[in-house]
């Protein structure tokens, strides 16, 4: 499977960046809460962006020059496919 880099939008309108080669699997255990931490407390989580690599050295080289950017260029880079948080009861 190719790599992919990817961005989600957590429920409280974060933005979290990653990399994984099965993109499906990836976010079922995000949503589930077996991804990564930061992702756990803030779920729901959708893909806003990906980006499909020819394979994992360069999905690693995409992701830290993604870090690295400003939340701004980062939204910017998604364009309109942000997706505004659910309010909490």
């Amino acid at each position: 499977m190719p790599w992919v880099l990817y961005i989600l939008q957590c429920n409280d309108g974060t933005l979290y960046t990653g990399i994984t080669n099965n993109l499906k699997k990836r976010l079922a255990a995000h949503n589930a809460g077996t991804g990564a931490r930061y992702t756990r407390g803030r779920r729901p989580v959708h893909a806003v962006y990906r980006q499909a690599c020819a394979d994992r050295v360069t999905a690693l080289r995409k992701e830290y020059a993604l870090k690295q950017r400003s939340r701004r260029e980062k939204l910017a880079l998604i364009g309109g496919r942000k997706k505004r948080p659910k309010k909490r009861v």
